[in-house]
């Protein structure tokens, strides 16, 4: 039988308890599903080496399992205060007998991203595959709770970092290589207690666009995945408590998407099936329409 999208995932309202920003997965209720049990590969990326920021939990721990059970080594960034759940995430990589290494540190610094990239090339043999997916948001109701410091992370945080990714991984990547970053239906139909994060949202996605167009000519593809809500440490440790226990009861499916659920998006994008898709859009969003 198909599975039913109204009930392949839990359904708010959840007993979730308020987490402190950036949050972790052992706090969470209900766990998030990231595909531990559940994703099947296929060898749609044999031998490929893919660098993953923010592949401690959520969204990038998905696409770690699912890019390792098709076959690619990964090398994951993340928050030191991340350091339980980017453990975790490696010993599923290394489960599925590929190579894991893991990067602590903050990518708003254009040193510590040139770094990130190094290290991939050194400890995985090369760089096929960036996925941008580290992000940075906070919940506001009130333009004047915004400080600029908060509006300057956001941005350093969610934008510029993947500028410098970007240049840096471009150097090492031969052709066929893939740049995939994580965008949001916030960069189309923005929130309005979430201005700074749903405005870093509509610059990657036209900087997706942008970039698509500048490195086709070394071969080099560029898409972004837009997801809806989906449950991860992210929203109980960013959301006021309330909005965290019912998050996605106003979505078409009256539940949020499990990152399971994004990841087979992200393995299309960056396998050869894709390989006329650049400055593409492929939106997860559980029925909400985007663009």
């Amino acid at each position: 039988m198909p599975l039913d999208p109204r009930t392949a995932g839990p359904r708010p309202p959840f007993q979730q308890e308020a987490m402190t920003p950036p949050g972790t997965t052992a706090q969470m209720n209900p766990k998030p599903d990231h595909g531990e049990t559940s994703y099947v590969g296929s060898g749609k990326l044999k031998g490929r080496r893919a660098v993953i920021t923010g592949g401690d939990s959520g969204i990038g721990r998905a696409v770690a399992i699912a890019f390792a059970r098709e076959g690619a080594d990964v090398l994951i960034s993340h928050l030191p205060e991340e350091a339980e759940d980017a453990r975790t995430t490696m010993e599923l990589v290394r489960a599925e007998g590929r190579k894991a290494a893991g990067v602590a540190g903050d990518i708003r610094e254009e040193a510590h991203c040139e770094h990130i990239i190094e290290q991939a090339v050194s400890e995985l043999g090369g760089l096929d595959i960036l996925v941008n997916n580290a992000a940075y948001q906070m919940a506001h109701e009130s333009l004047d709770e915004i400080t600029a410091e908060e509006f300057d992370r956001t941005f350093r945080t969610n934008v510029y970092a993947t500028f410098y990714l970007s240049k840096a991984a471009a150097r090492h990547m031969p052709p066929g290589s893939v740049i995939i970053n994580t965008v949001s239906i916030n960069s189309d139909k923005p929130n309005k207690t979430l201005v700074a994060y749903a405005a870093t949202k509509g610059a990657l996605h036209n900087l997706t666009g942008g970039l698509a167009q500048l490195l086709a000519p070394q071969g080099i593809r560029v898409n972004c995945v837009a997801p809806g809500p989906i449950w991860t440490p992210l929203i109980p440790s960013t959301l006021k408590l309330e909005k965290a226990q019912n998050f996605g009861k106003d979505s078409p499916f009256e539940r949020p998407g499990q990152p399971v659920e994004v990841a087979p998006a992200f393995v299309l994008l960056a396998s050869d099936q894709a390989s006329y898709m650049s400055g593409a859009t492929l939106a997860v969003t559980g029925g909400a329409p985007f663009l």
